[in-house]
């Protein structure tokens, strides 16, 4: 399709009345009003740019973000000058961690559209996934020299500032926005998420009458709930508290496509492929490198502070939750099956695995951290493509680990955080699944109580070093000294010595909690099951 016919093609989109309607309701949140709209043109029109674009953001909404690359790949193989569709590929490559791709295509994308901000802004992002903070922060810098009054620039150099250790100046950035946009939800959102901060009365007043606006967006409006959800519950108002993070968790779960079964089958396929018998047939495959090491568990279970502990020690890196692991498990599938994966598949899956995560790693240490907790999912697949990784398993008791997920909105993943029930649920499939491996792969596995952490810091650092066959270093235990840049929603903890400030602050929600102590069933009394 020419440049011309492209332009034509997007013009006439707009003007049709089913795709307005169906961009009305992806604006006001309506997806399953949206979605069949779309997809019926589409099925008279298969070549309607516009609509697979809509399509497209559609399906990055309920994160499924291979549908969304696939579409928008679609939609610039229609029409290659479609920039708008270019764009939204970025973000969505960005969302699914390959930023180091995003960036390339915001490179093309700068040379023929320079002073897009919206393109500049998520450069500035990927870069900061990528590990480039101080191109981050330059390019940011750059971008509100002419777009100061943009409230979201503002929030995500905020996101950037947090992330290297900047409290002061993110909470800065993220007055800013307010003054140009108080109603704008993620951003009171990101004051809250910096656990260290109490909002005063005057923030109280200003979310309350944001959240009685009728023109908010429902992205506005959860992360308005949450984020009064964390006022109160600092005032210890326990009921208002809950109140707000229920309506959070209901109106973000009806904006995702999560299924608790479908957990629960993996777990049940993973236990039938990953025996004794299947790693006894495999013996020396997979690539010999030791470099990895693998921290998965729940979110919220104390993982980001056993990576800032690890990442203390001169031989260790830390990088971030990265999406490697998960993308090269579908590669396999798609190659005929794990089961049938040739001894030179095993090693190339392996070897992938070790180049495509280079870019991470920013120094010379023998040693590198990927904490995608959600890997627990795949620990039999690690131990098959790199058999000489390590793996720790960053467990801390079910009901403050899942209360803690439950009044926590994560930018992106963790479906299954948003009900009391379906959280209840993959905390229990997760400890069925590591108690499985546990078995096949005795001693393969290491794990770390969090509270146990916290009350014997010194014993159980050592047991971690040991398992690891690294030397004990002082600067594990002054892990909170160390200023590398922390992406998760952890960074400002660790960066205070160890406390107890977590523990036990379920209880004071316990009246509401029913669902979540009936879901995770015999999980709950047996915690802490096995050593």
């Amino acid at each position: 399709m020419t440049a011309d016919r492209a332009e034509t093609a997007i013009a006439r989109g707009v003007r049709n009345p089913e795709l307005m309607a169906a961009a009305l309701a992806l604006f006001e949140g309506r997806l399953h009003d949206a979605e069949p709209v779309l997809k019926a043109h589409l099925k008279r029109d298969p070549f309607d740019v516009a609509a697979i674009r809509m399509l497209a953001e559609l399906a990055a909404r309920i994160e499924r973000y291979r549908d969304a690359e696939a579409l928008l790949r679609r939609a610039i193989e229609l029409a290659p000058d479609f920039l708008a569709a270019r764009s939204n590929l970025a973000t969505v490559l960005h969302r699914q961690g390959r930023s180091s791709e995003a960036v390339e295509e915001l490179d093309r994308l700068q040379q023929v559209d320079p002073g897009n901000l919206m393109n500049a802004n998520l450069k500035a992002a990927a870069l900061g996934r990528v590990g480039e903070f101080d191109e981050a922060l330059e390019l940011y810098e750059q971008v509100l020299e002419s777009f100061g009054k943009q409230p979201k620039i503002w929030m995500s150099y905020g996101h950037m500032l947090k992330t290297v250790g900047r409290r002061d100046d993110a909470i800065a950035a993220y007055r800013k926005a307010l003054e140009r946009n108080p109603a704008l939800g993620e951003v009171w959102w990101s004051l809250a998420n910096l656990k260290t901060l109490r909002f005063d009365d005057g923030d109280l007043s200003a979310m309350q009458e944001a959240l009685g606006r009728g023109d908010i967006s429902p992205e506005d409006r959860f992360h308005l709930h949450f984020a009064l959800g964390k006022a109160h519950e600092d005032r210890r108002e326990a009921e208002t508290a809950f109140g707000h993070y229920d309506r959070g968790n209901s109106l973000r779960k009806t904006l995702l496509d999560y299924d608790a079964d479908q957990t629960r089958a993996s777990v049940d396929h993973a236990k039938s492929l990953y025996t004794a018998d299947f790693f006894a047939a495999r013996q020396g495959q997979g690539a010999d490198a030791t470099d990895a090491i693998f921290i998965v568990g729940m979110p919220r279970a104390g993982s980001t502070l056993v990576e800032q502990i690890l990442a203390s020690n001169s031989m260790v890196e830390g990088t971030m939750e990265l999406p490697d692991i998960p993308k090269l498990a579908g590669q396999a599938r798609n190659m005929g099956g794990i089961a049938k994966l040739s001894a030179d598949d095993i090693r190339g899956l392996g070897e992938r695995f070790l180049r495509d995560t280079q870019i991470q790693r920013k120094s010379a240490k023998p040693f590198y951290i990927d904490k995608l907790p959600n890997n627990w999912l795949h620990v039999g697949f690690i131990r098959l493509i790199l058999p000489n990784a390590k793996i720790i398993d960053a467990r801390r008791h079910p009901m403050d680990c899942c209360f803690s997920n439950f009044k926590q909105h994560f930018a992106r993943g963790q479906a299954f955080s948003y009900s009391l029930t379906d959280m209840g649920r993959y905390y229990a499939d997760y400890v069925d699944l590591m108690d499985h491996f546990d078995a096949v792969l005795p001693g393969h596995v290491h794990r770390v109580f969090h509270e146990r952490l916290i009350d014997d810091l010194e014993a159980e650092v050592r047991a971690m070093l040991a398992y690891l066959g690294l030397p004990f270093e002082q600067a594990c235990l002054d892990f909170h000294a160390n200023d590398r840049a922390v992406r998760t929603a952890s960074s400002e903890q660790v960066r205070r010595p160890i406390n107890r400030d977590g523990v036990g602050q379920w209880q004071a929600m316990e009246p509401w909690l029913g669902p979540l102590v009936d879901a995770l069933g015999p999980v709950l009394p047996q915690y802490p099951a096995r050593p």
